[in-house]
């Protein structure tokens, strides 16, 4: 079965992308839809890379990632295509959308008093 060739962006396209879809923190970097999270310490580090890790699973696209002790860079590109495609965009949307959430100011969970994770460096 041939797979279909999805559109690889340029890198104008990617900067509008990233815009377009509030990816805030998302940056093209040397062909990369690249983002680092900062985090609480090596606890977080390791729940953040296993979350990362069980999404992109899920998803069958996988990032490559780097982390030290408080912090963690997801690096996406679709290498089947040789760039960056819409597949990189929909799995950073849904990176950012786990990895970032927190219970509402009006929800019955409280969530942690204290820093988690964030994406400032």
């Amino acid at each position: 079965m041939d797979k279909i060739k999805l559109k690889v962006f340029t890198d104008a396209e990617v900067t509008a992308e990233i815009a377009n879809r509030a990816l805030n923190g998302w940056y093209l970097e040397e062909g990369w839809l690249k983002r680092k999270y900062t985090t609480a310490g090596w606890q977080t580090t390791l729940m953040l890379v296993n979350n990362i890790g069980f999404i992109c699973e899920a998803a069958w696209h996988h990032a490559d990632m780097a982390i030290t002790w408080g912090k963690v860079w997801v690096k996406l590109k679709t290498h089947d295509h040789g760039g960056i495609t819409v597949k990189d965009f929909e799995l950073a949307a849904k990176i950012e959308a786990s990895v970032l959430w927190k219970p509402n100011a009006d929800s019955s969970l409280e969530g942690i008093p204290n820093k988690f994770i964030n994406g400032n460096s």
